[in-house]
């Protein structure tokens, strides 16, 4: 006998049923307790007792539809219970997804609604559970304001009746238990919109997915919690030597004659190894979240909580930064939460409106590259954010995240014309909701993960970035010095007999240098969209080329800030990067001025390393003294950079092709200084002007008791230390 209306079967039949879980599974009628299953395509069901097989019914087709009910004994049928489906061509025992509990606890429910979950990967998207003896996947998903969703997948026939998830209208979350769903299994939520579209999505908090252009998420489970050992901690302190090694994963180095990626325990064999042997302290990975478009580098991510699959499994990724660690390297990843690309599978409209994203466009769609952005006002948005920056470090192990375009996120007039844009509640030009958005993040960074950092890549005079939240500050701990990059460029890229009328590019810089926690970067933007590579940017023939690329690279080691060299940039790449081939490692096979560029930072990260001077005050005014500012015609500085404990490195630069001979120069205290670097050295290419042991004597000079004479190098920096 029909159990459901006519309306009611239909409205299941279509995937239009908003609370399956109301008439699914089993349930109390006036005639006893019934079971009611919905199964498309099957010629008959039968229900048994799940934990000994006795029969406990034949359920009877409602109304000419794939509906099935009947009358259970209640007693036997509460214990649980089974179906068997005959599909015609063969039949099947499966577990009953209706007759689960919730899968979200009242607390969980709580904490989401609030958006103060701190981990909410640990229950939104799909989990490998066992619920009364039965294997499968919880599935939970953040869609407010749609009418039905429902998990598809290969288990399914990715059919959006069968596993119609129930909804929890105190957080806006849709839940459900999927029995016999596993790990690799594919998947994605079927969502139906209020306006009636139908909707395939993938799951925001998926740990693994297809590789493109396939859009389904795969089962993986949550990978285990890493501990951070004291060494990574003290490895990313500000008084700590920081030289970061920026690499592009699809194009530092491929195989099969550049035809394939090599793989996360590829990479792990290669360029981790690479990496430490050229003395760097931490690999920085362009973003590796799951991204549908090769071309956009990751910057447009979809699967935030995902490692991209080009590369490997979870699993894989999880080993490359094992191995990377064990080298003694920190792992840096670049984290995008400023914006998120338009695909439709992606979070745009994800419930058929504008959920994570702002409605109005003038603050919900960046202009610069056509993607959407992020309602940092939404505090489910804030909580899905917040929670992805945990995640990897936490279950990853990861040192640190580089936020991409903060400077996009801090206002809202970012790359607007007048009137195209909307002024915060006070009238400002402020993001107010972004602001509280970073400090936040940083404070569950550094409130659940001491010794991890946060870097802003952050391009304006915002105050107080690398401050503490709770000083006002945005609370990173490390902000890119983009104003000292540009500089330093247009400065290292004017003919050298003009650099006298550019004096002020260099000592400029020192008026704000100990004003944040500076990374110096070199990075991948400095090598792309038409500006050459790093030795096409320097003047005049080859000589002075290579000659003056050292003396770059001499000049970044000694100044104060922590360094960042994007890949190929430490062996002198000739052309511009390409994303989708191979560096140019041929020019590392033979002797020459390619090799010496390549040994030269090698050195120069060793000797940093050695000498507090150069790393433990950077961001202190006590670790930086000018000797020479203002010797304009000769394009000369030098500079002292002290450690904590008063021992100190001198560092000499000389930005014209000539030799300086004979140049006094006044130092902090008498004795005999040797050379620990000389860029013009012949073991890197140079013309070998050098001084190896110069005793001082008591000839005062700037401002100093006691000096010493040296020749200067052309287009070389000089470091020195008391023998």
């Amino acid at each position: 006998m029909p159990t459901l209306t006519a309306p009611e079967t239909q409205a299941l039949m279509r995937a239009e049923h908003g609370d399956p879980f109301a008439v699914l599974g089993l349930h109390e009628t006036p005639q006893g307790l019934v079971v009611r299953a919905l199964m498309p395509g099957a010629r008959s069901v039968a229900a048994l007792h799940s934990r000994t097989g006795w029969p406990l019914a034949v359920l009877e087709r409602e109304h000419d539809s794939d509906v099935f009910s009947a009358l259970v004994p209640a007693a036997q049928a509460r214990l649980g219970y089974s179906l068997q489906v005959d599909w015609g061509s063969h039949s099947s025992e499966l577990q009953d997804p209706y007759r689960f509990p919730p899968v979200l606890g009242d607390t969980d429910v709580w904490l989401l609604a609030e958006g103060t979950h701190l981990r909410p990967w640990e229950r939104l998207g799909a989990h490998l559970r066992e619920l009364d003896g039965v294997k499968g996947v919880a599935f939970a998903v953040w869609a407010p304001n749609a009418r039905r969703v429902s998990v598809v997948g290969d288990f399914n026939n990715w059919d959006g009746r069968r596993h119609a998830m129930r909804f929890r209208p105190e957080c806006g979350v849709w839940e459900i238990f999927a029995p016999h769903v596993a790990t690799g299994d594919a998947y994605q939520f079927e969502i139906l919109s209020a306006q009636g579209e139908v909707l395939r999505k993938a799951d925001p908090f998926a740990f693994s997915a297809r590789l493109r252009p396939d859009t389904a998420c795969v089962v993986a489970p949550l990978p285990p919690a890493v501990a951070l050992p004291a060494g990574r901690a003290e490895a990313n302190a500000r008084d700590a030597p920081i030289s970061i090694y920026e690499v592009h994963l699809g194009s530092w180095e491929r195989k099969n004659n550049g035809q394939d990626w090599l793989d996360y325990s590829e990479l792990a064999d290669t360029l981790v190894p690479y990496a430490r042997d050229m003395g760097f302290t931490h690999i920085e990975l362009m973003p590796v979240t799951e991204h549908p478009f090769d071309g956009s580098w990751g910057y447009q991510p979809i699967g935030l909580y995902a490692p991209t699959s080009r590369f490997g499994t979870p699993g894989d990724f999880r080993y490359f930064v094992a191995v990377a660690h064990a080298a003694g390297l920190g792992v840096i990843l670049d984290w995008v939460p400023a914006h998120f690309p338009t695909d439709a599978h992606g979070l745009g409209t994800f419930d058929g409106t504008p959920l994570y994203e702002y409605a109005d466009p003038r603050e919900g769609f960046h202009n610069d590259w056509k993607t959407l952005i992020f309602n940092y006002g939404r505090n489910e948005v804030r909580n899905y954010l917040v929670g992805n920056a945990l995640y990897w470090l936490e279950r990853y192990g990861i040192d640190g995240l580089r936020v991409d375009a903060v400077a996009s996120m801090l206002y809202r007039d970012y790359s607007r014309a007048p009137g195209q844009w909307i002024p915060n509640a006070h009238g400002g030009r402020e993001n107010l909701e972004a602001i509280d958005f970073l400090r936040r993040m940083n404070h569950v960074v550094g409130v659940e993960r001491p010794g991890a950092v946060t870097i802003a890549e952050e391009s304006t005079s915002f105050p107080g970035v690398t401050r503490p939240p709770e000083d006002g500050g945005l609370g990173f701990h490390y902000k890119w010095n983009m104003g000292w990059m540009n500089d330093t460029l247009a400065y290292a890229g004017t003919d050298p007999v003009h650099r006298k009328h550019h004096h002020q590019k260099i000592t400029f810089g020192l008026m704000y240098a100990h004003d944040e926690n500076f990374v110096l970067p070199f990075s991948h933007d400095e090598v792309v969209h038409g500006k050459g590579s790093m030795i096409g940017r320097m003047p005049g023939d080859d000589w002075q080329k290579f000659a003056g690329l050292r003396n770059l690279y001499g000049y970044l080691w000694a100044y104060p800030g922590k360094k960042l060299l994007f890949m190929g940039n430490e062996f002198a790449q000739v052309t511009e990067w390409n994303a989708d081939r191979s560096l140019d490692w041929h020019l590392l096979d033979h002797e020459g001025l390619h090799r010496g560029v390549s040994r030269l930072v090698r050195d120069l990260n060793n000797v940093y390393r050695h000498f507090p001077a150069l790393y433990q005050q950077d961001s202190e005014g006590d670790g930086f003294e000018w000797i020479v500012h203002d010797d304009v015609d000769q394009s000369v500085f030098a500079f002292v950079r002290r450690a904590k404990d008063g021992s100190f490195v001198i560092a000499v630069c000389n930005f014209t092709p000539v030799v300086r001979p004979a140049y006094r120069l006044g130092v902090p205290a008498a004795g005999s200084y040797r050379e620990i670097i000389n860029t013009d050295s012949a073991t890197y290419g140079g013309s070998g002007v050098g001084n190896g042991v110069v005793a001082s004597t008591a000839h005062g000079c700037h401002g100093k008791a006691d000096s010493i004479c040296i020749d200067v190098p052309p287009l070389g920096t000089v470091m020195w230390v008391l023998a």
